[in-house]
């Protein structure tokens, strides 16, 4: 008889799935193998390098589904990448002259972990294959299965990520008390910012999601509560090139028809020309330590705010970014109900000795699936030629 130990950890942004993630695992591991040990390393792989990790008791074992209806992580976050030597030494995760990879690897070793389960994007499960791959090499096994999470949907093959339906949900409750502030002022505009680096998969369905609401609110035009005003006018994703010239005409004359603008804005359009023009002036662009811009820091919405404002002749601008609230929520039923398969599917691979990633297999017509680490990578596009996005271009005006 094996005698497992397993850990979990969550890694990299928030997303509306990791805390009901491992609350179902804690559920399905205590149901099929009541006697296996469970602990949760802090903070992600930096609670990892540092030995940082709290063993799950049995009063919150027989609780877990209380996880269920939470946002965040109740073992917090990090974004650390264990073959990025420098980064590790300078936030003083690692001394001088030490492997990152090898020092979380005796740390396993140490706590005698056979299982692990990582909750995180494309890199935080690329990070656990490369250290999978370190400890074979030194003839430890450890049994490596990731759950994908991303609000921005774009890991590739997988067809939907974990909280990402949440997300969209949440990011358009969060614009309908937003809209309302085009009563503020005349020649009102409102960039809404959403999350999404290089995938306007979330930006899109945000959008989506608060038009459904828009038809299910009834108007009084007479009396400037008209639909128009709180209607989405255009979204900007990275996927999309945007053609200035052509869009200012055309919001300039909707500005003049509506007296108010609502843009959607992925934070990643335009992303290549923000940074080469701050370049460009000498401005420093701060990256993680993926490589990955800073875009809390660059704010891409002031920056497209400011050119719009100037040729839109706005009164008065407001930019608002929904990716915090949007992110931290709990699961809504949908996402739960693959958050729980997915789990679920994680426990019987990891008991099986199978290591990957669960997710929906696109090669596979979306059947969720164990998919090797090798063919996950981010940066997944968002296929803009669905029928439902095609059509809320063509009926906001946002012609291709």
């Amino acid at each position: 008889m094996r005698n497992d130990k397993v850990a979990i950890l969550t890694a990299g942004g928030l997303a509306p799935c990791l805390s009901s993630s491992i609350g179902r695992l804690i559920v399905q591991y205590t149901k099929l193998v009541p006697d296996v040990e469970i602990i949760g390393y802090l903070n992600g792989y930096k609670g990892l390098l540092e030995g940082h990790s709290i063993t799950i008791p049995d009063n919150v074992r027989s609780s877990a589904e209380l996880l269920y209806k939470f946002g965040g992580s109740v073992l917090g976050n990090s974004r650390v990448k264990l073959t990025n030597i420098e980064d590790c030494i300078k936030k003083g995760y690692v001394k001088k002259g030490e492997n990152p990879l090898q020092i979380a690897a005796e740390q396993l070793a140490k706590d005698g972990i056979t299982i692990l389960h990582t909750i995180g994007g494309d890199d935080t499960n690329t990070t656990a294959a490369e250290l999978a791959n370190y400890l074979a090499l030194n003839g430890y096994k450890l049994i490596v299965v990731g759950i994908p999470k991303t609000v921005d949907n774009d890991i590739v093959p997988i067809k939907q990520s974990l909280g990402a339906w949440t997300a969209a949900e949440q990011g358009a409750i969060f614009f309908e008390n937003v809209a309302n502030e085009n009563t503020t002022s005349s020649r009102q505009l409102i960039v809404h910012e959403v999350m999404g680096r290089n995938c306007g998969w979330l930006t899109a369905a945000t959008a989506f999601e608060y038009k459904k609401k828009l038809e299910k609110r009834a108007f009084l035009p007479d009396i400037r509560l008209a639909k128009e005003r709180w209607d989405i006018d255009a979204v900007f994703i990275p996927e999309i090139p945007l053609d200035l010239p052509k869009e200012m005409e055309r919001l300039s004359k909707l500005m003049d028809e509506k007296d108010c603008i609502n843009i959607f804005l992925s934070e990643g359009a335009g992303l290549e020309t923000i940074v080469a023009e701050m370049e460009s002036n000498g401005e420093q662009v701060n990256r993680d330590a993926f490589g990955h811009v800073r875009l809390d820091e660059l704010k891409p919405g002031k920056w497209f705010a400011k050119k719009f404002s100037k040729l839109l002749r706005a009164d008065k601008t407001l930019v608002q970014k929904s990716g915090y609230f949007a992110r931290s929520s709990s699961p809504n039923d949908r996402d739960l109900e693959l958050i729980m398969a997915s789990a679920d599917l994680a426990v019987r691979a990891a008991l099986n000795e199978q290591s990957g990633v669960v997710g929906q297999d696109e090669d596979k017509d979306g059947k969720l699936s164990i998919i090797d680490f090798s063919r996950i990578k981010g940066g997944k596009p968002f296929d803009i030629s669905q029928k439902w996005f095609q059509n809320m271009l063509k009926e906001i005006g946002q012609m291709r």
